[in-house]
């Protein structure tokens, strides 16, 4: 069964069993609102997107998981970013609240992007306040509504819950080092929003299916695992970033050759973790 807001999101509920596990995809919409003015060329902007993420981790429902996936563009408004993580001088006037915009900002990728990729502005101008204002609102508020709704039901119920918050990267990190990637990162920010046999868990079965993992490197994981973690409670956050060049031309967005055994791959791999959530759940939820 799905629940969907047009052109906002969509969750597909478990099928069958239900367990406490929840897959996001933030970034793999593709949705572009009709108020979304920007100056860029739109095949530049599309290389802000997740693209496929959501098709990847399509199976987790079938395992008694939950998918949640947003409709529209990261370009448009981050999900994955603090609410107040705003840039004031892209704005016509004030904030009616205190910003606090981070070195996402600073580098044109926060709440808010201001920079198509480096060097190239995706407006032409400031952008007015209310408008900002309606994208939390129509956008970023019910996905977050959603993150912590599912979170919260499944810890009252099984007492824990495991979130996967996934992601692809490019196949070079770019001006972070400028060297190739792993195949996959885990990210739990350095140990914090997760306990660590779960991520040794799904590090350990990607590398036995032949692919290299890092860990926290280049990638932390950012609000959507700091904001809902809380391992002391039981409340279990990862970023996975999946690299590209694995499943799809990075130029073009055309998948290639290798995204059927990649799918098939995570499709494992979702199989495998929820073997592991349902073996620690199931006692504490019929206690």
């Amino acid at each position: 069964m799905s629940f969907v807001i047009e052109d906002v999101l969509v969750r597909n509920d478990p099928v069958g069993r239900v367990l406490p596990l929840l897959f996001d995809s933030p970034h793999s919409g593709a949705v572009y609102p009709a108020d979304f003015q920007f100056c860029c060329p739109l095949p530049t902007l599309r290389h802000a997107e997740d693209t496929y993420v959501d098709e990847l981790f399509a199976a987790a429902p079938e395992f008694g998981a939950t998918l949640l996936c947003a409709l529209f563009p990261r370009s448009y408004i981050d999900v994955n970013r603090a609410i107040d993580d705003i840039d004031p001088g892209l704005l016509d006037g004030s904030w009616p609240l205190p910003l606090r915009p981070t070195e996402k900002s600073a580098l044109g990728m926060g709440l808010i992007r201001a920079l198509c990729r480096p060097g190239l502005p995706l407006y032409d101008g400031k952008l007015p306040v209310w408008a900002v204002a309606e994208r939390i609102d129509r956008y970023y508020r019910p996905y977050h509504f959603q993150v912590a709704s599912v979170m919260d039901d499944h810890a009252a119920r099984f007492g824990a819950v495991w979130h996967i918050d996934c992601h692809s990267m490019p196949s070079a990190a770019g001006g972070m080092s400028g060297g190739p990637l792993a195949d996959f990162v885990i990210g739990d920010r350095d140990g914090t929003t997760c306990e660590p046999g779960f991520v040794a868990l799904v590090a350990d079965t990607l590398e036995v299916m032949g692919y290299s993992v890092a860990l926290n490197n280049p990638y932390k994981g950012v609000e959507l695992i700091a904001r809902y973690a809380n391992p002391a409670r039981g409340r279990h956050s990862i970023q996975l970033e999946v690299n590209r060049r694995l499943y799809m031309n990075e130029q073009t967005l055309q998948k290639n050759a290798g995204f059927d055994r990649l799918q098939a791959d995570l499709t494992a791999l979702i199989r495998r973790i929820a073997v592991h959530v349902e073996a620690r759940t199931l006692p504490k939820a019929a206690e």
